[in-house]
């Protein structure tokens, strides 16, 4: 029996194309590469631009925030220190002061001549006692004359010490070097020791006492607890 062979033509049809076999893909035009190169570029800057501004402005708006609160700060201390004496006693006088009628002491000090005086009750260290004086305006008692010191005793209680503000400023051994806290100088023909006093290099601050009831200076140790006196000038109005 013969076979019979069907023979099937098969034909592959190549896709048409418009251009040769060999041709590519048309490669990105450089020109747009360069284009959003630059954008970025133009993008970042500006990012920096702002960001550097507005760490400008809130370092701008810290250091006003900060000298606003530094000036309420000195505005506040200054307002306490001169809102320190709020009553005053005030009498009407001659005064040489153009303008100026009247003169006046804080309320609970003593006046005498051109000068206040106040008197603690409590008391305190040489150096801490100088401080509540500077509080108030005022120094530690600096005495110029006898009627001065009479007008002080006659005030004080003879069972207490009192700190003035004299002081034995003496750097090396030697001679000592007394100084008024007001940088008057100190002179020795205007001075009210008890006898024998100063004793004692070691004792570098004064006070007023009256061990046998008669009122004179005495050296003594800075750090023993005194009473006090503060002198300031009198204020006229």
């Amino acid at each position: 029996m013969t076979s019979e062979v069907t023979y099937v033509e098969v034909k592959f049809n190549k896709p048409k194309s418009s251009g040769t076999e060999s041709e590519l893909p048309a490669a990105p035009k450089e020109t747009k590469l360069h284009q959003s190169g630059h954008s970025f570029s133009k993008l970042l800057l500006t990012s920096l631009l702002i960001l550097l501004l507005l760490l400008a402005i809130s370092f701008l708006i810290a250091f006003i925030f900060f000298f606003q609160k530094c000036s309420y700060v000195h505005k506040e201390e200054k307002a306490t220190r001169e809102l320190i004496h709020t009553e005053l006693e005030c009498v009407k006088e001659n005064s040489t002061l153009e303008g100026k009628d009247w003169s006046c002491c804080p309320k609970n000090w003593g006046p005498f001549s051109s000068n206040c005086y106040f008197i603690s009750n409590g008391a305190k260290s040489w150096n801490d006692s100088e401080k509540e004086c500077l509080r108030m305006n005022a120094h530690l008692l600096v005495i110029n004359t006898k009627a001065e010191q009479d007008f002080i005793t006659q005030k004080l209680k003879t069972d207490s010490a009192y700190y003035v503000g004299l002081s034995d400023r003496t750097l090396t051994t030697g001679k000592r070097h007394w100084q008024w806290v007001d940088e008057i100088p100190y002179n020795e023909s205007a001075t009210f020791w008890h006898e024998g006093e100063p004793n004692n290099p070691k004792e570098r601050c004064v006070m007023l006492n009256a061990p046998s009831r008669k009122w004179g200076w005495n050296d003594c140790s800075c750090n023993e607890f005194h009473k006090f006196i503060c002198k300031m000038m009198k204020i006229y109005l």
